[in-house]
């Protein structure tokens, strides 16, 4: 079926249309056919009868030639195909076609309407005494059998009486041809289906006319004006030149598009004090954010004077201290021999404490001063090895036990080996000062997230992270190591190193069990390519 409504409507209704002048073209046939078959009908019962009655005193004289000879000229009439008389046996008497057999079979459409039963029938009426049949020539007949009746003259009659028991004498099959009939039903057929056409084209044509005035134009223009609303046109009115239902569609639309119209100029008023309030509290918060961020630097410079501060002076007033005592150890003449060894240990804990200091500026300078770094591809694994053999006697100085478990298919990782090192050798350190007293540092490498990534793992078998302070271990200055033994800047460079290479840096610890870095990193090449 079309999209279109008013096509629809016009398809249905000519259909349903058709559909009623065909079945009406249907009936008026068969009426006309039943009613010329019935005239027929009628037509043969009474030359059938008349027959029967022009002949009846020459067979009650006995004399068959001239009830024969008046057989002969009704039947050589026109519309009279053929005359015949048969008993009840079948024995065909007389006919007027020399040709037919001498017998007719009881069973055949002559017979068959009375001897269907196992007593022939004696009455029947019109109607069932017609049979109408297509004979070997294709030419439609219709046959009409009249019983002669045994009647009391013919039963008293001395010249060839019958037994007064005997009802039917024999049968008269008058048989004429359908010919006329067949054309007057052909033409009244053509006439009906060109009736049909015709009455089918005019109501067509009413009905595409009046859809279209009454239901297309008006439906199309309502479809435009509500295209017209939906693209926000609302001065274009919707104007329906139609009655009823649809008039009353079209006045809730221009209904509908003025309270619109309305609204939305509402709304725009609106909008536009609620854009100049927007604005003027942007404006606010910029104001508030300039003043919030210069708080916060301020906020921060403080605390990483106050922290380089405490973290520089406890060394420093370490190294007083002991200068004072090695001051007052130091004589004119050197060091008293009892007390060189004192000198000598003191002399140590400066160098230490020194050093100290030392590692903290160094480890501040590299917070505040990382540089962009400078990619290129470089094997993870290498630089994994190479870091832990710088590392290893470290290690062993501290009772820590290194396992590596590198992926020898790994492919090439895009990063600044110097910075991934530095990434490298922070986690492993961390992880050894995790296990004061001993322990296993794991580190492993793995293809990640389906071969585009290069994944990265330390693990360590020490004291772990209480959960509250997961989320803040790569805040600069937060340490969870003992006082003196970090600034808590590690992390912190090694997280924005992570991020400067587009990776990330993940952490899972449960305290008493141990904690795993796991750092990812994009690769330079498909995994696949690089295994092969």
């Amino acid at each position: 079926m079309p999209k279109r409504l008013a096509v629809r409507l016009i398809v249905s209704l000519t259909l349903l249309v058709a559909a009623a002048a065909g079945l009406s073209a249907w009936v008026n046939v068969s009426i006309k056919e039943r009613e010329l078959l019935n005239e027929v009908t009628l037509g043969a019962d009474q030359l059938s009868r008349t027959l029967t009655r022009v002949t009846w005193e020459a067979m009650l004289a006995d004399n068959r030639d001239a009830a024969y000879r008046i057989l002969r000229t009704a039947g050589a009439e026109p519309g009279i195909d053929r005359l015949r008389i048969f008993n009840k046996e079948g024995l065909v008497t007389f006919t007027t076609h020399p040709d037919d057999p001498h017998r007719v079979d009881t069973s055949a459409e002559a017979c068959f309407l009375c001897h269907a039963a196992q007593q022939p029938l004696v009455r029947v009426d019109v109607p069932s005494r017609a049979r109408v049949f297509t004979g070997a020539d294709g030419v439609r007949r219709l046959g009409m059998v009249t019983p002669i009746y045994n009647e009391p003259a013919c039963s008293d009659a001395l010249c060839h009486a019958h037994p007064a028991s005997r009802s039917v004498l024999g049968v008269l099959d008058v048989t004429v041809p359908l010919a006329r009939i067949d054309r007057e039903v052909s033409d009244f057929k053509v006439r009906s289906a060109i009736g049909m056409v015709v009455v089918i084209v005019l109501i067509g044509l009413f009905i595409v006319t009046f859809s279209r005035q009454f239901v297309d134009k008006p439906i199309r223009r309502l479809i435009e004006g509500a295209r017209a609303i939906s693209a926000m046109d609302l001065d274009q009115p919707v104007v329906v030149d139609a009655p009823g239902e649809l008039a009353e569609l079209a006045t809730s639309f221009n209904v509908m598009r003025e309270r619109l119209k309305t609204a939305i100029h509402d709304l725009h008023a609106v909008t536009r004090g609620l854009e100049r309030t927007v604005e003027e509290r942007t404006r606010q918060l910029l104001a508030a954010q300039q003043r919030l961020i210069q708080s916060d630097r301020q906020a921060s410079l403080g605390q990483l004077a106050a922290s380089v501060a405490h973290e520089i002076n406890n060394p420093i007033a370490g190294v007083l201290n002991l200068s004072h005592l090695m001051r007052r150890l130091l004589r004119d003449d050197g060091v008293p021999p009892e007390r060189l060894l004192d000198f000598k240990r003191y002399l140590e804990q400066v160098t230490a404490e020194t050093a100290r200091v030392g590692r903290i500026v160094s480890d501040l300078l590299a917070f505040s001063r990382r540089s962009a770094p400078q990619t290129s591809p470089a094997d993870l694994n290498q630089i994994v090895e190479s870091t832990c053999s710088l590392l290893s006697h470290k290690l062993e100085l501290l009772g820590i036990r290194e396992e590596l478990s590198l992926d020898a298919h790994l492919p090439q990782a895009v990063c600044d080996k110097s910075q991934v090192q530095q990434v490298v050798t922070n986690l492993v350190m961390n992880a050894a000062e995790a296990m004061a007293k001993g322990g296993t540092v794991r580190v492993s490498t793995s293809i990640a997230n389906g071969g585009g990534w290069v994944a990265l793992r330390v693990a360590d078998t020490g004291i772990g992270i209480p959960e509250d302070r997961l989320s803040r271990i790569f805040d600069p200055f937060f340490t969870t190591k003992e006082e003196g033994k970090g600034v808590g800047l590690g992390l912190a460079v090694v997280y924005g190193i992570v991020r400067a290479h587009g990776g990330a840096i993940d952490v899972q610890s449960r305290p008493g069990e141990g904690t795993v870095f796991t750092v990812t990193l994009p690769v330079s090449r498909p995994a696949t390519a690089a295994a092969t």
